[in-house]
């Protein structure tokens, strides 16, 4: 696989991630005394973070195969465990870490057959 395939790749699943974190902020911090501009600006950049995810992927979807490419959606969950775990300061279970470790291995594995 071409490396700029694989950067898209990688790159696509960090803006649907980054999409999910603003949308769980923005919810987390829609309740009073926010206010309505903080969460509506807090919305605003997780759908452009997601349509840029969804921007890239139907790029990839064109030039490459599907088998190919659709192992890099399993690094979602991954990032997205790590992320919540830093910024959103969640705890991170043994069997959570087991499982992350294991999508990581699968991810592997599919993306080098």
């Amino acid at each position: 696989m071409k490396a700029h395939v694989v950067f898209l790749a990688i790159l696509c699943q960090l803006f649907l991630v980054v999409g999910q974190l603003f949308f769980k902020r923005s919810m987390r911090d829609a309740t009073p005394p926010q206010s309505r501009g903080k969460t509506a600006r807090l919305l605003f950049v997780g759908i452009f973070s997601m349509s840029l995810w969804f921007f890239i992927w139907i790029n990839l979807l064109e030039g490459e195969n599907l088998s190919r490419i659709f192992p890099f959606e399993g690094l979602n969950p991954v990032l997205l465990v790590i992320t919540a775990c830093l910024l959103l300061k969640e705890r991170l279970s043994l069997h959570t870490a087991a499982g992350v470790l294991l999508i990581c291995g699968g991810i592997l594995v599919a993306s080098w057959s």
